[in-house]
């Protein structure tokens, strides 16, 4: 890494400024977690037109939209490096807009960085590659906690985003929150109200797929973050049994998530997944009930989470796309539960045609919403699983279930029947793809026979 870094510090050193590899560059690099894709993120006493002079000529591309807040980015092969001037940053309260100011001194520049382990440098300048680490960042690293280089009041105060921030690196390199910054982030969650949707989304999909999400997703109940931007997690923070106290909710849903990793499946669509088994059960404490001889239950949970999930997802500014998926996983989460009382084939093709492009997406969390302790009940799904998933590649097979649809398109039907566009095609396109859902593909002669019997009925009913 740092020999592909040596011919940019010699530009700069050549032109009379100081350049330093930091923040998540040096704690990945001392950690052993650099990886080929690194970008280089990089801090100078150069003022950005200066920045520009040492990398024009250098440089295959270079980017200045932020040069106002003091970075240049360039790229040179397949590296991208971003480059900032030293920085003295002011926060007003209303906003975690900067008012930037620019700096001549590396420690200066640390000291408003979000925590310590974030908070080193590499002067790469130096006659030797020297670490400038003043707030002990790698002893946190070694020691694995997590801290702010200034109090985690005025830190938190002046980019609430930092606080989800904690949680992504709690989550991602399983370090210990400092006391003190556990209580500012309580104390100073209320400042998340600042902080845009589009931000706060971008760092739960980051949370999510992590490898083990579980500790950074508690970190953000129980400070009371996710009160702020998505109370439907500490929502599910009760008993399912009164009586019999079985898990809670929460816990159960975070070992879902966790359930869910990246070997699951082939080809599934891993934070897609991942997001609806955080939602799957955020309708439970809206439809919970008991009664003494059945104890708890959660009727109808997944159609009410479904409703609750769309909004939610809305609200912090989700794509359509993914709103639209994760909706229908939470809302089809429960379907496979009813085939231990025995599936026809018609009720295997009806699961493919509701689960659509999501049928991998759905069998994965299908498997992973089973947190059972009780070994016999959890082999008893996944070879349930097992005979479902046989069931439906022998129906793809022979019917091509992928590509689903009625035997006959609406320009056919209209044909046919010597009818015009309208409501009567619907129907009859809706009467023909009941007998494809039932009975699967019955022949061309055989289909229009009944779709003649169909029209008959139906226009005589008139």
């Amino acid at each position: 890494m740092l020999d592909e870094l040596r011919p940019l510090a010699d530009r700069f050193s050549g032109s009379g400024w100081r350049v330093y590899l930091v923040g998540g560059s040096v704690r990945d690099l001392v950690s052993g977690r650099e990886g080929a894709d690194i970008d280089f993120d990089l801090t100078t006493d150069a003022r950005p037109e200066a920045i520009r002079e040492v990398v024009d000529a250098w440089a295959d591309a270079v980017w200045t939209p932020g040069e106002r807040f003091g970075t240049i980015a360039c790229r040179k092969g397949d590296r991208t490096f971003e480059i900032t001037t030293h920085r003295a940053e002011a926060y007003v309260p209303e906003t975690r807009k900067p008012e930037v100011r620019f700096s001549t001194d590396i420690r200066e520049d640390l000291s408003r960085r979000d925590f310590t382990i974030n908070a080193m440098a590499l002067d790469l300048t130096a006659e030797s590659p020297e670490l400038i680490d003043p707030h002990d960042g790698m002893a946190d690293l070694m020691g694995k906690v997590l801290r702010t280089p200034l109090s985690p009041q005025v830190s938190f105060s002046d980019d609430p985003l930092r606080m989800l921030r904690a949680a992504r690196f709690i989550a991602v390199l399983g370090v210990t929150p400092d006391p003190s910054l556990v209580d500012a982030a309580r104390e100073l969650a209320p400042r998340l109200e600042i902080v845009s949707a589009e931000r706060i989304r971008a760092e739960l999909d980051k949370l999510i797929v992590a490898d083990r999400p579980s500790a950074g997703l508690w970190f953000l109940v129980e400070t009371g973050l996710a009160d702020h931007f998505l109370p439907e997690l500490p929502a599910m923070r009760l008993e399912q049994d009164p009586i019999h106290r079985h898990k809670d909710v929460l816990s159960h849903t975070f070992a879902v998530v966790e359930n869910v990793q990246r070997a699951a499946h082939p080809s599934f669509d891993f934070r897609i997944t991942r997001l609806a088994a955080l939602m799957h059960d955020v309708g439970k404490p809206r439809t919970r009930a008991f009664a003494p001889d059945r104890g708890v239950t959660f009727h109808h949970h997944e159609v009410v989470g479904a409703r609750m999930t769309k909004a939610r997802l809305k609200a912090l500014r989700y794509p359509q796309a993914d709103v639209d998926a994760i909706t229908d996983l939470v809302e089809l989460h429960l379907r496979f539960h009813t085939y231990q009382m025995g599936w026809t084939d018609a009720a295997v093709r009806r699961y493919v045609r509701d689960a659509g492009s999501l049928l991998d997406e759905l069998n994965v969390l299908t498997r992973c919403d089973c947190t059972t302790r009780n070994e016999k009940k959890a082999q008893a799904l996944s070879r349930r699983m097992d005979e479902l998933e046989a069931r439906i590649a022998d129906l793809a097979a022979k019917e091509e279930l992928a590509a689903m649809r009625p035997e006959m398109d609406g320009t056919q039907v209209m044909a046919h029947l010597g009818i015009p566009p309208g409501h009567d095609v619907g129907a009859a396109i809706e009467f023909l793809m009941e007998i494809r859902l039932e009975e699967g593909a019955v022949g061309e002669a055989e289909i229009r026979r009944r779709l003649d019997e169909w029209w008959a009925a139906r226009t005589a009913a008139r």
